[in-house]
């Protein structure tokens, strides 16, 4: 067996089991208290979202949202696309390993639909390229809604959209597989300025419109983002916007501040 070990454990998220836990039950609580806000969303049976990677004291409540609407249908395999942050390559790097390392067990990497991947798009392996937080972070929310479920881990450098569109239409082609897009939106903004340029790609991604997210939306996975709106718009889903906040609202201060969103295709 071979492994893909954690790398941000104990940073970007809890690195005990029990704090994992007390997390996401918080984070639950405080999404079962807003029953107005989000009771409508209890219906929706997602086959993609878009969530953030950011610390989960940032951008944890977001993220699970989107993984708790997921949870409703239940896929078998959840397929995860982020963007690199640590090193720069040419292309998209499928996780050629067995299992995925999380504190609350380790998750089974789909090898089967993983070499059908590999074979279809030739899709190397980078190991480097796995040491990736955008993708990491989601691992543990997976595996507490999703225990039983496989995992693909796909990381992209330099790349097109149109290299991740057929990618992502496939997976949803296969049955009970899902899809995971990470992205982070602007950084390092005053609140005001982030709200603004957050709407851009909030507002692209309701009217599925890729030509509007170059109108100034500084997703970090902007093209994860397009790949997904592409194909949404292909294959009719529509996206729900499920929540959107910065790092203000954790940390209080509003001078420079990272945007967060999650979303869900049904």
């Amino acid at each position: 067996m071979s492994t893909r070990t954690m790398s941000v454990a104990g940073s970007f998220y809890p690195a005990k089991p029990n704090e994992i836990n007390d997390m996401i039950h918080h984070f639950n609580a405080v999404f079962d208290s807003y029953t107005d806000v989000f009771a409508p969303f209890a219906a929706i049976h997602g086959k993609a979202v878009i969530v953030p990677h950011a610390g989960w004291i940032y951008s944890g409540f977001t993220a699970n949202i989107a993984f708790r609407i997921l949870s409703m249908n239940n896929p078998k395999t959840i397929v995860v696309i982020g963007p690199s942050h640590r090193i720069g390559f040419e292309g998209i790097s499928s996780c050629d390993l067995t299992q995925y390392q999380t504190p609350l067990g380790d998750l089974k990497i789909d090898t089967q639909l993983l070499k059908q991947l590999q074979q279809e798009f030739t899709l190397p392996y980078y190991p480097q390229a796995h040491q990736e937080h955008s993708t990491e972070v989601q691992m543990p929310f997976i595996k507490h809604y999703f225990p039983k479920a496989q995992v693909i881990e796909l990381v992209y450098g330099y790349a097109d959209p149109e290299m991740l569109e057929p990618i992502i239409e496939y997976c949803l082609s296969q049955t009970d597989t899902a899809i995971v897009i990470s992205t982070d939106l602007s950084h390092y903004y005053s609140l005001d300025q982030a709200k603004q340029l957050d709407s851009i790609c909030l507002e692209a991604i309701r009217d599925q419109n890729t030509l509007a997210l170059h109108q100034g939306c500084e997703a970090c996975g902007i093209i994860g983002v397009e790949a997904m709106l592409n194909v949404a718009k292909k294959t009719k889903l529509h996206g729900t916007i499920l929540d959107y906040r910065t790092s203000a609202d954790a940390s209080g201060d509003p001078s420079k501040v990272v945007g967060y969103a999650s979303v869900v295709f049904s």
